[in-house]
């Protein structure tokens, strides 16, 4: 008798189909955070580098590096001091381990040789162009900023941002021309965080469009310092003039310095501001700010502490806790417990 071969019915195509679905909507998200479970790891790794790269700098030179340079060039004499602004990863260019190329930097002349953002001595612009992987995490976009610089997702603590946000003697590990030693370091190594993390920056260019005053991914502007709630509240620029974490050669707040005003991914705005008025050529041009960690993980951020662990800290962390970890030897009790 003859077989009559049974096809496959519409139905039975269907309940795959419905299977293969629920399959991928199971499998979808935990492949998603596999992925970004391997990003963070790598995150981690970048600032286990940085953190090996201060330890050894204080092993080295008895003290740990400076938060940013600022200091008279012999040749322009009357130029602002701050146009030297070499940060911290710039200054740790000698110790990493596998960045050769970084440490033929010539710290000995100025960032910026001239008033232009495009000014940057002949021997430094090829290497300050560099993107360098060891300098940003892998679940931010990783893409460049400016066409004169690196971008940078690592910041340096200067503290709690007491004194409106001041990059002068603050009361963290880095600051301008700070030179702090382990001895200074009283609240201990394990409970003062030295760096964290912080989104690159999106959107336009000095702009005064509010519509890109997301906190997320933008800064608010003001030329009026030290900062205050109040001016930071009235501010009318955004992104002023470079995009956030646009270099990692410029050691300012825009850039490679970061505070604990506020916590971790908070929902205020960062807010920066500038020193135009003083005829101070040690202050003319400093940046104040009060910019917070932030990151694309899930619930927090990564915070490397002075020891040279890392740590992820949730952004439910209490504010308290948050910002006795910004400082050196400010003897809370949260530090010390």
């Amino acid at each position: 008798m003859k077989r009559t071969r049974r096809g496959v019915t519409l139905v039975e195509i269907l309940v795959v189909f419905a299977i293969i679905g629920i399959l991928v909507g199971v499998l979808l998200p935990a492949v998603q955070q596999a992925r970004e479970a391997a990003r963070r790891t790598s995150c981690i790794n970048n600032l286990r580098q940085i953190g090996l790269a201060i330890l050894n700098h204080e092993s080295a030179r008895s003290r740990f590096p400076i938060g940013a340079e600022s200091r008279e060039w012999t040749a322009q004499p009357n130029w602002p001091h701050q146009f030297f602004r070499w940060s911290v990863l710039a200054h740790l260019t000698p110790f990493y381990e596998q960045e050769q190329i970084l440490r033929s930097l010539d710290l000995s002349v100025p960032l910026y040789t001239g008033f232009s953002p495009e000014d940057i001595a002949p021997q430094n612009k090829p290497i300050v162009r560099l993107t360098i992987p060891l300098f940003l995490c892998p679940s931010d976009r990783g893409a460049s900023l400016s066409p004169v610089f690196g971008p940078t997702n690592y910041a340096a603590c200067t503290g709690n941002g007491a004194g409106g946000g001041t990059p002068f003697e603050a009361n963290g590990l880095f600051f301008i021309n700070s030179r702090i030693k382990t001895k200074d370091i009283r609240d201990g190594l394990s409970k003062t965080v030295a760096f964290s993390e912080s989104i690159l920056g999106n959107g336009p260019q000095a702009t005064n469009d509010r519509a890109y005053a997301d906190p997320v991914v933008a800064y608010c502007f003001t030329f009026f310092v030290p900062l205050t709630e109040t001016r930071c509240q009235r501010a009318t620029s955004w992104n002023f003039t470079d995009l956030r974490g646009f270099s990692w050669a410029n050691g300012e707040y825009r850039t490679t310095a970061y505070n604990h005003y506020r916590g971790p991914n908070a929902s205020e705005i960062d807010c920066i501001g500038v020193e135009m008025s003083s005829l101070d050529k040690t202050k003319q041009y400093a940046g104040y700010g009060w910019r917070t960690a932030r990151s694309w993980h899930p619930g927090g951020v990564n915070v490397l502490t002075a020891d040279g662990s890392v740590h992820f800290t949730p952004d439910a962390v209490d504010p308290l806790v948050w910002q006795s970890l910004s400082t050196r030897a400010g003897g809370e009790v949260a530090a010390n417990d």
